[in-house]
This record gives structure tokens, sequence and C-alpha cells, in this order.
């Protein structure tokens, strides 16, 4: 071999080991990018969990529309089953030293309910007052004024449910125990019903009438019977609404 072929086998190896240090140092580099958008990405869903509770300057900044468009997409999330991902042990820690919710919300005592996961909020993000057929008496009442003038509540929201028990039972004029004078408060909305068709506790639509016309009853009851309120939602500081959870699809919808 003479000293020219040693020469270009010399320069073709050369060329070979730029081309495998490329292609190495390529892939290193496209490892590297990999990794790092993996990274970032992890980091970010970990920020995300790891979210704080809402502090009061956060509170006092929102407006009840935007609470209540904050809830109903939440609801949304909840429907297409895409809950936020929260470190609940690490809101525990943030939330002991005080809370500023931003709704109180009164629901059914139905177990098939998940309050804060039909809105997919978090623990400090909404106060739950619950009791079966989601009436309000003097204590529920009590309770929202310090849910909204006390802690700074901005939105007031009374669900009904569809196939509610309560509702059904007020219809057959249950008599059993304590249930026969809670259900007295609901009976007024069985009463101020108007439908025509059969009124029975066998016909959903009558059920479902009427358990419409519970949360409105609720809804009136807050502005006749606490002054408070009344003055908080005339001063635009609160919203008092009234929603409608479907058992079948999680979904819910405002009552008008």
């Amino acid at each position: 071999m003479n000293v020219g072929d040693k020469n270009g086998i010399a320069r073709v190896c050369a060329c070979l080991v730029g081309v495998i240090s490329v292609v190495t140092f390529g892939g290193r580099i496209a490892f590297a990018e990999d990794s790092l958008l993996e990274s970032t990405v992890v980091e970010a869903t970990e920020a995300a969990a790891l979210r704080g509770v809402l502090t009061q300057q956060q509170q006092q900044s929102l407006t009840p529309q935007a609470v209540l468009d904050e809830l109903m997409a939440g609801n949304r999330r909840f429907v297409e089953d895409d809950l936020t991902l929260r470190n609940h042990s690490q809101r525990v820690r943030e939330a002991f030293a005080g809370q500023y919710p931003k709704a109180v919300v009164l629901s059914c005592l139905d177990s098939r309910i998940p309050v804060e996961d039909v809105f997919d909020r978090g623990i400090g993000d909404i106060f739950v007052a619950r009791v079966a057929g989601n009436f309000v008496n003097e204590d529920i009442l009590g309770s929202m004024e310090f849910g909204c003038h006390v802690a700074g509540a901005k939105l007031i929201m009374v669900i009904g449910h569809t196939n509610c028990g309560a509702v059904a039972a007020a219809i057959d004029d249950v008599q059993l125990g304590n249930i026969t004078p809670m259900l007295a408060k609901i009976r007024p909305a069985l009463k101020q019903s108007v439908f025509e068709g059969e009124r029975s506790s066998t016909n959903p639509g009558f059920v479902a009438h009427v358990c419409r016309e519970n949360v409105r009853l609720a809804l009136a009851t807050i502005r006749e019977e606490s002054e408070i309120l009344q003055k908080m939602e005339a001063a635009g500081e609160i919203m008092i609404v009234g929603g409608y959870y479907d058992l079948t699809t999680g979904q819910v919808s405002l009552i008008k």
C-alpha cells in the first residue's frame, strides 16, 4: 500500500468517525431535548397539582360572575372525566391558617352528588351545606351569611337533582319520625307547582318539576329571610343562583 492509499484510508476513517460522532452527538441532542420537554411537562404538572389554596387577596379580586363561570367550567371537566390533578395533602397544610372560599353551595344529602368533584374544586375552594331536599332553614341561612358576609364568598348556588328521593317522599306525604317535619319544609314547593298531568311520585315529569320548584323556593327563601344576603345581592357583591344536577350525566344546568 503506498503513501497515497494510506492517506486516503485515513481520510475515509476520519470522515466515518466524524459522521458517527455527528450522529451520536445529534442523538444526544435529540435525547436531551426530549428529556428537557418531559421534565418541563412534569414540572408544570407538579406546579398545577401544588397550587395553593385561595388567598384573601385572590378572593377579593373575583367577581360573582367569574366564580359562576369557573364552577360551570369545572362541571364541564367533571362531565368529561378531566378533573384537575391536585395535591390534597399539600392543600391541607396550606389551608390550616384560614379559608377564603369562592362560593357557598347548598346541595341535597344524596351521596351520588360529590359537590367538590362536580365543580372540579379542591380544599378551601367552596363551602358546602347539605340537607335532604336542599331546603333552606335558619341554620342554613346563618351558614350562608357567614360564608358570604364574614368569609367573603361571592356566590350562593342551590342545587337540586333528578330523581330526588326527598321530593318524592314529600309528594307521597311520608310519615316517619323526624323525616316528617323535614319533608314539611319541601312541601310548599309541591303546593306552588303548576303542572298539567298526574301529580304523583310515579310520574318522573312531575317529580322533576317539583325538584326545580323546590330550588326556586329555596332561592326565594334566601332573598326573603336574609336581609344581609338580599342587600349583598342588590349591591352586586354576590350572586344567588339555582342549579339542577342530572344523575345520569353529571351535568349541572342553571335554573331560571
